[in-house]
């Protein structure tokens, strides 16, 4: 039951990051990386907030170190998309569309992240 719900507010959450990223990079309003982090702010507030009171509710009583472990998920999962953005999209590497990191931050990174939750987060 708890994946399913996490699977639902990681979709929330994601579906965010995409509202986010997919104009700002596809229109070239900024670079890839400045929409990965525009992407990444408003996804981290909401998911902090759906996970927190849904997800993992009832999981984890102090509330103060559960909130610093999930910052620095957080900043994990910040740093996988960081990678699949300079990876995908970046002239010196693969210089794929912009689209091309959200195939992998929509697939890979949640599983990281889900298992970093549970077992480290609100445990």
């Amino acid at each position: 039951m708890q994946l399913f719900r996490f699977a639902i507010a990681g979709g929330i959450t994601t579906a965010l990051y995409t509202i986010v990223y997919s104009p700002l990079a596809k229109y070239r309003v900024t670079s890839e990386q400045v929409a990965n982090l525009a992407g990444y702010l408003i996804a981290m507030l909401a998911g902090y907030v759906i996970h927190s009171r849904w997800s993992f509710r009832g999981h984890g009583a102090d509330m103060r170190q559960t909130t610093i472990r999930f910052f620095l998920v957080s900043l994990i999962s910040y740093a996988i998309n960081t990678g699949w953005v300079f990876l995908l999209t970046d002239d010196a590497m693969l210089a794929g569309p912009w689209w091309w990191p959200l195939v992998p931050v929509l697939f890979v990174t949640p599983l990281a992240i889900f298992a970093l939750n549970r077992l480290w987060v609100f445990a």
